[in-house]
């Protein structure tokens, strides 16, 4: 799996808490093993978000993300609150 970080993503995450941060790096990484991972809670978007998925972080902390060929490539779009990434 190759992954691609849109500028939005880099932005938000540099606006995180460093604990924070490492919360998202762990959560990207437990991705890359299994994009399938229930804890993930990997889901399509609906709305004006269709075509994007939305994987949890930790409890409002939402990574939203495009895939591409079954997982192949993978951009992450951006990383925030439930409120900050589906407004």
């Amino acid at each position: 799996m190759q992954i691609h970080y849109h500028r939005n993503f880099t932005k938000a995450f540099l606006k995180l808490s460093l604990k924070i941060q490492e919360k998202v790096e762990e959560t990207i990484a437990s991705f890359q093993n299994n994009p399938h991972n229930p804890q993930l809670d990997n889901h399509p978007l609906h709305g004006k978000q269709k075509g994007k998925r939305s994987m949890a972080v930790g409890g409002d902390l939402r990574i939203i993300f495009v895939e591409e060929n079954n997982y192949e490539t993978v951009e992450l779009i951006n990383v925030g609150t439930h409120a900050q990434v589906y407004e």
